[in-house]
């Protein structure tokens, strides 16, 4: 039977809320009114726009991992996870074993979801005290430059912690559809965390039922924006996940991931699914594997949607450097141990700003 069956039943009056937001016009909206329009609390300063030199050269270079190689023990393939972790935070996953029915159909509800007028969206609306449902996250300061997207967050593991009032029931099986997209994305982050438990030196299963119980998924929405180079679709940041999933339109670009001090686009893969290192394997790999900033730029012509699965720790877990992992190269630990709900209710409460959340639990030099 379906987890979702009889939801107004099963849902947890008790699962966790998270950190509010300022409310905000909706960009979609602000589009469709007036095309031809970019408020000016969403332009960015030259420096901070997405200008910049072609680095498109440089989307080639990004790993691309076969995770059945992976995943079977292949050391070449664990080589290149060991190499994708420390030099790039990022790397693309193929023959990931989510079948392309169930990726097609969350890009087919996903897109049916946010074509309605917003009143349909708005059944769904963010609350005033947590991020869960349709709007903006990590809004704080009134006078903050906002992202050119619109989004719906949900937590879909543990099943318990589902507040199923924000889980649309148009189009027509959206739920069924997360929850079937989401349990297959579940079953890779298993696959990937046994992968790097081991090129860490551990017991394959050492992440699992620590550090992955705790899943989000976060469907954004960038419309199409007549200067797209004034504008950010989502600030440089790095993610407080200890690993994030990501399905991108294999149609258009728009993720950029920061290497060496330059952006470079992430050329979508066909069937692939984007991995990125979170904050949770720095820290636990005392900074030899790094959170990466990244960041969405919008499109003149097209709208786009992706597709985030943040898989953390639940609350409670505490998360410091393993001491197998000091060494004489860093014999000491570089951050400070912090119980993980503290630690993202933090960054939640902050504007997106690139590293300024492992900033702060990192020892002063």
């Amino acid at each position: 039977m379906s987890s979702i069956t009889n939801d107004s039943i099963t849902e947890n009056v008790d699962a966790p809320t998270y950190a509010p937001s300022l409310p905000v016009l909706n960009v979609q909206e602000l589009v469709k009114n007036d095309p031809l329009h970019v408020p000016e609390r969403y332009v960015r300063n030259q420096e901070d726009g997405p200008l910049m030199n072609d680095m498109s050269h440089l989307s080639s270079e990004i790993p691309v991992i076969d995770l059945s190689l992976l995943s079977a023990g292949d050391i070449e393939e664990l080589k290149k996870l060991d190499l994708a972790c420390k030099e790039w935070g990022f790397f693309q996953v193929v023959n990931h074993g989510v079948a392309k029915e169930v990726l097609q159909n969350m890009k087919n509800a996903a897109s049916a979801f946010f074509e309605p007028p917003l009143e349909e969206k708005n059944k769904y609306a963010m609350p005033a005290d947590d991020i869960q449902g349709y709007g903006h996250a990590y809004v704080v300061p009134e006078e903050q430059i906002l992202d050119w997207s619109d989004a719906l967050i949900l937590v879909v593991y543990p099943t318990q912690h589902r507040k199923f009032k924000f889980w649309p029931i148009t189009p027509e099986g959206f739920k069924k559809t997360i929850d079937a997209y989401s349990k297959g994305v579940k079953s890779v982050g298993e696959k990937i965390l046994r992968s790097v438990s081991t090129i860490m030196g551990m017991d394959e299963d050492a992440f699992l039922g620590l550090y992955n119980d705790l899943q989000a998924l976060r469907v954004n929405y960038y419309p199409a924006c007549c200067r797209p180079d004034d504008v950010l679709g989502i600030s440089p940041h790095s993610d407080t996940s200890t690993i994030t999933i990501l399905m991108q339109e294999e149609d258009i670009k728009g993720l950029q991931i920061k290497h060496n001090g330059f952006w470079v686009p992430v050329k979508p893969v066909t069937d692939a699914l984007v991995v990125n290192v979170g904050d949770v394997i720095e820290i636990l790999s005392n900074g030899k594997y790094k959170s990466i900033e990244h960041r969405a730029v919008a499109n003149e012509n097209k709208a786009r949607i992706s597709y985030v699965s943040f898989i953390c720790p639940l609350d409670d877990v505490g998360v410091e450097p393993l001491e197998h992992l000091l060494d004489s190269k860093k014999p000491q630990k570089m951050y400070k141990k912090v119980r993980f709900g503290d630690y993202l209710r933090s960054a939640m409460k902050r504007k997106m700003d690139g590293k300024a959340h492992t900033e702060m639990v990192e020892f002063e030099a």
